[in-house]
């Protein structure tokens, strides 16, 4: 899950050991078996000279170590800034970095078969990425600042015929990949064809979730993305100093200690982070458009999962602590939750990418970040974890939105409108409700 420069950390930090596999991951036997699979060429080491002056002394397991050590500090620190300069730069990094893995493996597709001059290839998956993209703005943008676009007469009208534009957008591209095939290559180019497809289902659908999440508020964007850094990190530190024991073959070098250290730290880690975070509005609070500023604002009444609360402690742990209860916050619990499934599953995000390299005998999907490999490389825990806070929001957390209603409603028409409010006004006299609201008023 990694946001390059700043969430270049948010994928698997790739190994967290040092146990000796063979030659780029790829055992012999396995080399053999996909023999038929065209290999894609090795990026030379771009690690920056000044490092590799520096490190020279060092074996490549302590060269390697201090430069991943270095650059990932680097991007830490970046992350850090982004936050700082608030959440629509956020997304707009996420929309360039999902550009950029988007990129990386459309490359290693045409690196593999370019030999086949395969018509419109390229052009036609950056076409898809396009119309996809536009789709799933152009709903985000619908559903989450309704009144800005109800407002602007070009948006109202694109918004109201949005899904159409999109379909006839992906129409057209259909129909030049038909127009594209060649006999010699038909199947080739279905390959393709389906390797472009996969390709948007993980990279861009998951990206607009991560956006999904991040209008819920900041610290649903920025507690999971670091709960997968820091699982990370500190299984390649628990790995590195501790790694004995294989953990899976996909992914030779990661071992059982950085497995279950790097699940105990996540664990501390996501309750620490969420504490420090959940008291803080700029992150606790969802992104809205503001009609009278005329701006985005992230300002609001904390809910009461952001608000403290005393909880009564188990018997055993009273016992060891002499308390009796705890304050935290709700979403210190929820934390749990988040930590468990970016130390727990989130490593097969990880596995699956590793599987993918070693398929098409690549070390990484690009060398774009010394020591650490390519965007995809840093992204891949990330799109999973995404996913898994999307759902857990929409299953556990929210509940029916007031204001989004109210929206939808003042874009009724009036009849509409004053239907609607007899039949609310009718249910609430059925139920007893609103002679008691009116006498209150009173």
């Amino acid at each position: 899950m990694d946001v390059s420069f700043l969430l270049c950390l948010f994928g698997c930090q790739g190994s967290d050991g040092e146990l000796k596999v063979e030659k780029d991951g790829v055992s012999d036997s396995e080399s053999k078996v996909d023999s038929g699979v065209p290999e894609v060429p090795v990026p030379a080491d771009d690690t920056p000279e000044v490092l590799n002056k520096a490190l020279s002394g060092l074996s490549s397991r302590w060269k390697n170590w201090w430069v991943r050590g270095i650059l990932t500090l680097a991007m830490i620190s970046f992350f850090f800034f982004i936050i700082y300069l608030g959440p629509m730069v956020l997304m707009m990094i996420v929309l360039c970095v999902q550009i950029k893995c988007f990129q990386e493996i459309i490359t290693i597709g045409y690196s593999v078969y370019h030999s086949y001059h395969l018509p419109w290839f390229r052009t036609l998956s950056w076409y898809f990425l396009l119309c996809v993209n536009y789709f799933f703005y152009g709903e985000t943008v619908t559903d989450y600042f309704f009144t800005l676009v109800q407002r602007e007469e070009p948006l109202r009208i694109l918004s109201k015929y949005h899904r159409f534009i999109s379909f006839a957008l992906y129409l057209t591209g259909f129909c030049m990949f038909v127009l594209s095939l060649v006999k010699k290559h038909y199947r080739l180019q279905f390959y393709m064809f389906g390797w472009t497809h996969v390709t948007l289902l993980i990279v861009v659908t998951q990206s607009h979730l991560i956006i999904h999440n991040l209008f819920e508020g900041m610290i649903w964007f920025i507690v999971p993305i670091s709960c997968v850094i820091c699982n990370d990190i500190m299984a390649y530190m628990f790995g590195f100093f501790f790694g004995r024991t294989p953990l899976i073959k996909l992914s030779p070098k990661k071992t059982w200690e950085g497995f279950i250290g790097g699940f105990f730290a996540t664990i501390v880690f996501g309750i620490m982070l969420s504490y420090v975070m959940a008291g803080c509005r700029y992150f606790v609070c969802p992104v809205e458009f503001n009609n009278d500023s005329n701006s985005f604002q992230v300002d609001c009444e904390p809910p009461e999962l952001f608000q403290l609360q005393d909880y009564a402690l188990p018997g055993i742990l009273e016992s060891v602590t002499g308390w009796t209860t705890v304050r935290l916050y709700p979403f210190q619990i929820h934390s749990i939750a988040l930590s468990s499934f970016a130390s727990i599953v989130g490593p097969f995000g990880g596995f699956f990418a590793s599987g993918f390299k070693r398929a098409f005998k690549i070390k990484d999907f690009a060398n774009t970040i010394p020591g650490h490999g390519g965007i995809m490389d840093r992204f891949d825990c990330q799109y999973l974890m995404a996913t898994f806070v999307n759902v857990y929001i929409a299953s556990f957390i929210r509940g029916p939105n007031p204001s989004k209603v109210i929206q939808q409603l003042l874009a009724l028409r009036v009849d509409q409108q004053l239907h609607i409010f007899n039949s609310l006004k009718a249910h609430l006299t059925e139920k007893g409700l609103l002679p008691a609201l009116e006498e209150a008023t009173a």
